[in-house]
């Protein structure tokens, strides 16, 4: 593999300084970024690695998302995958064409849900924000119908809650815990942190946390347990400031965890090394790369595709 410096072609935003430690982006799409004109997943594993994310976890959202998430999981070493229907992919797909579609959706993710690369059962949950009440029945039938998946094989559960952290407690409560549930780009107040933290549920920090309006999730994040707390990017969406509206990568990751060290009083290697203990409890099966390999922010340079 020949070797090239970030500088000999273009990375729009810029990479920012290495961590001072490693961390795992545990909730990525890396294909999304592809989509949207990034660079290859390849090149933003390798982009990620440079400045300090030793493991991506890649999440799909739909049946062909959760299909690609598995293949670069078993194409790029210390990539997981994640499978679900994502919270408004259930409605769509019963809108357009009826249960019989939605069951084989169903099964499809199942059989996928079974590969050994697969970690977790993710993204599902409630979206209140872009379903309306006319989809919400089917919302939560599938969101049930993830819980009791993640259950039965005793996967991480990613959940997305937006705009309904009420109805996703109520649910939950109902169907009985996973092992292991992490709260996907943590969107609730210090109040509903509590409430997480009280069934021991992992909270996942996105760029979010840097933005000027989002107060009330910093307030979350300080008393987010940091035994409980994580770190993503939610790539492409959500890229932290000073990059606000350009498209994300796991490359930016190093933004939101100083931020979070910040809100949480800790040197960035302390929550380094917090983020990273917690990743491994996180999510079962995790083969942890040697610690020799972790840039320390004197060797900046990728692999060519």
């Amino acid at each position: 593999m020949s070797a090239l410096s970030p500088q000999s072609f273009s990375i729009e935003p810029e990479l920012p300084q290495p961590l001072k430690g490693r961390v795992v982006d545990t909730h990525c799409h890396m294909d999304m970024c592809e989509a949207d004109g990034g660079p290859t997943p390849k090149t933003s594993y390798e982009l990620a690695r440079s400045v300090g994310v030793e493991r991506i976890v890649q999440v799909g959202c739909d049946v062909r998302g959760s299909r690609r998430s598995v293949e670069l999981a078993k194409e790029l070493e210390y990539v997981s995958a994640a499978v679900a229907l994502h919270p408004n992919e259930a409605p769509s797909i019963h809108g357009q064409a009826g249960l019989t579609l939605l069951e084989a959706a169903y099964r499809e993710i199942t059989e996928l849900a079974r590969d050994p690369q697969v970690v977790a059962i993710g993204e599902t949950g409630m979206d209140f924000y872009r379903t309306g009440p006319e989809g919400r029945a089917i919302q939560e039938e599938s969101f049930r119908y993830h819980i009791r998946l993640a259950k039965d094989l005793d996967k991480t559960l990613l959940i997305h809650d937006r705009e309904a952290h009420e109805d996703v407690l109520r649910i939950m409560d109902d169907e009985g815990h996973p092992n292991r549930v992490i709260l996907h780009c943590f969107s609730g107040d210090a109040n509903f942190a509590r409430e997480a933290a009280e069934r021991s549920w992992f909270c996942s920090f996105a760029g979010v946390i840097t933005f000027k309006n989002a107060q009330t999730t910093r307030e979350a994040a300080a008393v987010v347990p940091p035994e409980l707390t994580l770190v993503e990017t939610d790539a492409p969406f959500l890229t932290p400031v000073p990059h606000r509206g350009k498209r994300n990568g796991a490359y930016l990751i190093p933004l939101t965890v100083r931020t979070l060290a910040d809100v949480q009083d800790r040197s960035e290697a302390e929550m380094c090394q917090i983020l990273w203990d917690n990743s491994s409890r996180a999510f079962a099966g995790f083969e942890s790369p040697d610690s020799s390999a972790v840039n320390d922010g004197t060797d900046n340079v990728l692999g060519q595709d």
